[in-house]
């Protein structure tokens, strides 16, 4: 059975009407779970195993795959509205989300985010269903080397890209990575950075992190500046797109996709990495790079586009290798061995069936979301006609129930709160917080790698460099280096020419 005939086959189970119900539940539940801080899709997918227990398999994971894709559109609402991401990789949409929002344009943002999720979603589907056996082959040939390579060049991109000056951008970077290493080491067993507390041994949950750094950093950055505390950002005349807005937007939702997915495809990828690196090759390409850290909407269009992309993405080594590239996707590898399906190369000729009926669910799926989500564009405006100090008292609420139901400990609201604090402390001191994440998202896989790199070229750094794709990955961080200086050196000692007479 060719690719075509198996998705067309699989539409039609996909259409019937059960199989859609169970996909717009799932669509309904993830963008809800998405909008709220520190309750993601993982945490979802894992609550509502158990309930699953005597349904089909197909109308489950229709459900799960809707929660997934909804889950990673609706973290960008409270990223535009609120400055605080529902998702670690909706951190970057906030960076100009909520600056266009603070102008007055949360609609056009809105908007933006769910039509560019729409679009990447679809094309990331249909690569999935055309390319998986070669996604999943060149997800194979990344060793040690190249990831740690492709980690740096997250750093370097970080660095330079994010902010205006790269030495706070560095210095959130590298807060990010010590936090990201507290915990017990995984090879050697070794406790880092616990300073004899117990709770510190298991190391900081990114989403515990993240609840602090965005949540509370902002409602306490909200007290502290009495003019912001007392304001209702504005609300626009147009809710929607503009023709200059779309003309802006196509060219990155496409660029989005391409990072997205092949990106989401990789073991450990997920979707922080290609959002970030979406960013920074917008920023490079805009015609409006003045625009950047004070609302550009190409900031918004292909990091969401390169975060739906990277959802699909991540089912090619799930459902090909049987390799999860997420926490959600682990979530979904372990729903597979409930329901008794092998997740793998045969998985394609056993079930057939069901895999093809899961891949077109997907495209409806994208569909179902944009039909829920774009009206819902005004909805979400109507938020901002709350005064700020009872809209974030409330997220303060929230993200205090959000951390706690995520292990369920006193420790995790205790942690969060500290990581408010220093939240605060960067956004005083004018610090990009988006690096941080960075550096606790990868922090530790970068150590990982870097000693199994070392391990496999017995101890030699030559080992880091000698594979063709790892060098390649490391000459372009040092020409993102070296570059800019230069580019800024260049523009600096042009001459201006006086204007003809």
């Amino acid at each position: 059975m060719t690719a075509f005939a198996g998705l067309a086959e699989g539409f039609v189970h996909a259409l019937s009407p059960a199989n859609l119900g169970w996909g717009a539940l799932g669509v309904t539940l993830g963008t809800a779970v998405g909008v709220l801080p520190g309750i993601g899709p993982a945490l979802t997918v894992a609550l509502l195993l158990p309930a699953t227990y005597g349904l089909d398999p197909t109308g489950a994971f229709i459900m799960f795959a809707g929660i997934y894709y909804g889950g990673m559109y609706g973290g960008s609402t409270t990223s535009i509205l609120l400055n605080t991401p529902g998702e670690s990789s909706t951190i970057v949409t906030a960076l100009e989300g909520h600056q266009m929002a603070r102008r007055g344009r949360a609609g056009a943002a809105l908007s933006t985010a769910a039509i560019g999720s729409f679009v990447a979603g679809t094309l990331g589907t249909l690569a999935l269903t055309v390319a998986a056996p070669t996604m999943a082959q060149l997800a194979i040939a990344f060793g040690p080397a190249e990831y740690l390579a492709l980690i740096a060049l997250a750093f370097v991109a970080t660095a330079t890209l994010l902010g205006d000056r790269p030495a706070a951008g560095a210095l959130s970077l590298m807060t990010g990575v010590v936090l990201g290493l507290v915990g017990i080491d995984r090879l050697s067993g070794e406790a880092r950075l616990t300073f004899g507390v117990p709770y510190l041994l298991d190391g900081l949950d990114p989403t515990i992190v993240a609840i602090g750094l965005f949540a509370v950093g902002e409602t306490l950055s909200l007290a502290a500046d009495p003019i912001g505390a007392t304001s209702v950002l504005p609300l626009e005349r147009s809710r929607w797109m503009t023709r200059d807005d779309w003309a802006r937007s196509w060219k990155p939702w496409l660029r989005g996709t391409i990072i997205g997915f092949p990106l989401g495809a990789l073991p450990a990828g997920g979707a922080e990495l290609p959002t970030l690196l979406s960013y920074a090759v917008e920023k490079r390409l805009s015609r409006h790079p003045a625009e950047f850290g004070h609302g550009a909407i190409e900031g918004v269009a292909g990091p969401e586009a390169a975060n739906n992309a990277s959802a699909a993405g991540t089912l090619v080594p799930l459902l090909t290798l049987g390799l999860p590239a997420s926490a959600t996707a682990a979530v979904l590898l372990a729903a597979f061995q409930q329901f008794g399906l092998q997740a793998g190369p045969l998985l394609f000729q056993h079930e057939p069936q069901f895999v093809w009926t899961l891949l077109a669910s997907l495209y409806v799926g994208n569909v179902l979301l944009l039909v829920l989500n774009l009206p819902l564009v005004r909805l979400w405006v109507q938020l901002l006609k709350v005064p700020a100090p009872w809209l974030y008292g409330g997220i303060l609420v929230v993200a205090s129930v959000g951390a706690w139901s995520v292990h369920r400990a006193a420790g995790d609201v205790i942690a969060m709160t500290a990581i408010g604090l220093l939240g605060f402390a960067l956004r005083r001191g004018g610090a990009p917080l988006a690096p941080v994440m960075i550096g606790v998202m990868l922090g530790p896989a970068a150590d990982m790698h870097l000693r199994r790199a070392l391990a496999v070229g017995d101890g030699g750094w030559a080992s880091l460099v000698d594979r063709p794709l790892a060098g390649a990955l490391w000459a372009v961080c040092a020409l993102l280096i070296v570059a800019p200086p230069l580019w800024r050196r260049g523009r600096a000692g042009t001459p201006v020419r006086p204007p003809a007479s």
